[in-house]
């Protein structure tokens, strides 16, 4: 039934169950309106009453107050319950859906938006005219999604960064191309190389902004292995029939490893393969010949900051020997090994020291070398492709504007 409501006082009413003149609120028998806001209960008289529910259970009528002449409905006061009910529940569902908008769009550390995929260009791959196979999935194999590599230097225009290495610049296998350099594109020079085996800086300073080393304070670090947390029991050390092994290439007088291979040498049995004794040890060779030796010679042929190669990870670490290290000072092994598990040749005060030391070690001082080995792994990090992926995953991080005046003041440093 649809009413209007004429304006007026209502009577006020403690309680329904007392009449006062002029009627009293009855909820047992009136109908009741809703207006949007509050109920309107009839009275037995037909007179409309605001009427409100007592906090001790007791419903009564509202203060005498104005009311405007408006349309109203008459229902049930169960309906009237379920209305606001859904309505409530609708409005919850509202607020509920807003926030997790806010949450995922506006808050911080919300879902980023996609990322694009970065093309890095490597304009010459190192040590070789044949570059591998760089399929889309290359990256992602490393651990480094939306990055592609790539040596079609048709891209220098749209490439996100061009990767130079040194070496075919510094034989003139590869040359910059400085004119058709698009504004604003990151150049990185990229060497693994120690500085002492490094020339032709001197006319690079103020083209790379990045570079790629094993120095680790290089804007993309990339060190010739590192230790990581290993899983399950460790592997058994190899039987040992040899005292110390040492595999070298490039034998020169001048070189302090040379100088100390020397001196070392009457004191210690050394069994040195390479090319440079005339016992070359093919690729799948080397790990297991070296195994069988206590100790390892992990000579680097200079010395200089950061510069510990896989001399120290692979013919030492990764094969089972107690690298004895020549490069940096200890402080550097230090900060990539746990401090026992390697000897530095700065810890004795001469080659014999040295050779008295190691020849003296019982096998329960031996075993202590390898206690890491119950809680890490050797990570070889072996692979230009693994180092140039190592880019993407740097380069929201890099500066933008940074450019290396004097390369070689920085690399020689």
């Amino acid at each position: 039934m649809k009413d209007s409501l004429r304006g007026g006082r209502a009577q006020h009413c403690r309680d329904f169950r007392a009449p006062l003149p002029g009627g009293c609120c009855d909820l047992r028998a009136s109908n009741f309106l809703v207006d949007g806001f509050q109920e309107l209960y009839m009275n037995n008289s037909g007179e409309y009453l605001s009427c409100g529910v007592a906090q001790a259970g007791r419903t009564g009528c509202g203060e005498p107050q104005e009311t405007a002449s408006l349309p109203v409905s008459h229902v049930g006061r169960g309906s009237s319950q379920k209305l606001r009910a859904m309505g409530g529940l609708a409005g919850v569902a509202l607020l509920t859906v807003l926030w997790l908008l806010w949450l995922l769009w506006w808050a911080p550390g919300g879902v980023p938006a996609p990322q694009p995929t970065l093309t890095i260009l490597i304009w010459h791959w190192p040590f070789t005219n044949r570059a591998p196979e760089l399929p889309s999935n290359t990256c992602t194999r490393y651990g480094m999604a939306h990055c592609h590599l790539s040596t079609d230097r048709g891209l220098l225009a749209s490439a996100d960064a061009v990767v130079f290495h040194h070496r075919e610049l510094q034989t003139r296998q590869a040359r910059l191309p400085l004119a058709e350099r698009p504004d604003g594109q990151p150049w990185v020079w990229a060497s693994l190389e120690s500085p002492s085996h490094t020339h032709g800086l001197g006319h690079l300073g103020g083209v790379f902004n990045w570079v790629l080393s094993y120095r680790r304070d290089s804007d993309i670090f990339v060190p010739y292995g590192h230790l990581e947390p290993g899983e399950g029991p460790a592997p058994p050390l190899p039987a040992k029939n040899g005292v110390a092994a040492w595999v070298v290439s490039n034998f020169r007088a001048q070189q302090r490893r040379v100088q100390l291979y020397r001196q070392l040498a009457p004191h210690l049995q050394v069994d040195v393969f390479g090319r440079a004794n005339r016992r070359p040890l093919c690729a799948d060779c080397l790990l297991p010949t070296v195994a069988r030796y206590l100790f390892y010679l992990a000579f680097e042929n200079s010395q200089h900051r950061d510069y510990i190669t896989e001399k120290f990870w692979r013919n030492a670490l990764a094969a089972g020997a107690v690298p004895v290290v020549l490069g940096p000072p200890r402080a550097t092994y230090e900060a990539f090994a746990p401090p026992d598990a390697f000897v530095h040749v700065d810890d004795f005060g001469s080659a014999r020291e040295l050779a008295a030391f190691l020849a003296s070690m019982n096998e329960s001082q031996y075993r202590r070398y390898f206690a890491w080995r119950d809680r890490l792994r050797v990570r070889l990090v072996g692979d230009w492709r693994e180092r140039f992926c190592a880019i993407c995953a740097r380069y929201p991080h890099l500066p933008r504007n940074q450019v290396y005046e004097d390369l070689q003041g920085w690399f020689q440093a």
